[in-house]
C-alpha cells in the first residue's frame, strides 16, 4: 500500500488547484479543494469501501481521489478522468497502483473503460460543474455515465448549483439530495441508483 502522506492533499497541489481555477474557472468547480468533511460523505454515498471500481470525473489535483483511494479494497481500481493536464500530472505522482489516470473529457468514459479493460463501475463520481457546460453536452455526460452503470451502480455528484438535477433526471430520475454545509462554498451532494428511479422517466 502506498504510504499515507502520499494519500494527503499536499500545499503545492493547493495552489495548482487554484491556479486551475483562474485559468479555467468553467472547467473547475470550486476555488479550493473539497474539505474532509465532504470527502469523507462521498466516500460513504459511493459505497467505495466495498467497491471494486471506481470511476472519478474531474478529481482536480486529487483531494477526494486520496479518500477513496484510502477507503477502497486492496484489489479495487479507481478510474480518474481529468480534462486539465496539470492536474492529471499531480493524480499520477500518487504513484498508487489502483489508481488509473486517464487526461480526457467526461464524456469519454466508455473510450477510456475501454481502454484499459475495464468493465461496469459501482459508481460514478462527479465533481464536474454541470452548471458552467452547455446544457447539450451536460446531458451526453448524464446519459454516458447512466448507460456505463449496470442496473443498482451509483452516481453521485457534489456541485455548488442544481444544474445536474436537471440534466440527469431524465436518465436516472429524481435525486436524493444532501448538504455538506462544512466546505467551501458549501456543496449539493446529488445521488442516484439506476434502475431505482424515485419517478417515471421524462
Amino acid at each position: 500500500m502506498p504510504q499515507l502522506d502520499k494519500l494527503r492533499l499536499q500545499p503545492d497541489a493547493r495552489l495548482a488547484f487554484l491556479q486551475g481555477f483562474l485559468r479555467k474557472p468553467q472547467q473547475v468547480g470550486s476555488v479550493i479543494p473539497s474539505s474532509r468533511f465532504l470527502e469523507r460523505r462521498l466516500v460513504v454515498l459511493s459505497g467505495a469501501r466495498h467497491a471494486k471500481l471506481l470511476v472519478e470525473l474531474g478529481p482536480g489535483t486529487g483531494g477526494t481521489t486520496r479518500a477513496l483511494l484510502r477507503a477502497l479494497p486492496p484489489g479495487a481500481k479507481l478510474l480518474a478522468i481529468e480534462l486539465e493536464p496539470g492536474f492529471a500530472a499531480i493524480l499520477r505522482e500518487m504513484n498508487d497502483p489502483r489508481l488509473i489516470v486517464h487526461e480526457g473529457s467526461a464524456e469519454q468514459l466508455p473510450d477510456a473503460l475501454q481502454a484499459h479493460g475495464l468493465g461496469a463501475p459501482d459508481a460514478v463520481i462527479s465533481g464536474i460543474p454541470f452548471s458552467t457546460m452547455d446544457g447539450a453536452l451536460g446531458r451526453r455526460i448524464a446519459k454516458t455515465i447512466c448507460d456505463a452503470l449496470d442496473l443498482g451502480g451509483r452516481f453521485v455528484a457534489y456541485q455548488v448549483r442544481g444544474k445536474v438535477h436537471d440534466v440527469a433526471r431524465p436518465y436516472f430520475g429524481r435525486a436524493q439530495v444532501d448538504v455538506e454545509l462544512r466546505n467551501i462554498p458549501p456543496m449539493r451532494i446529488f445521488r442516484w441508483r439506476k434502475g431505482e428511479q424515485r419517478e417515471a422517466r421524462a
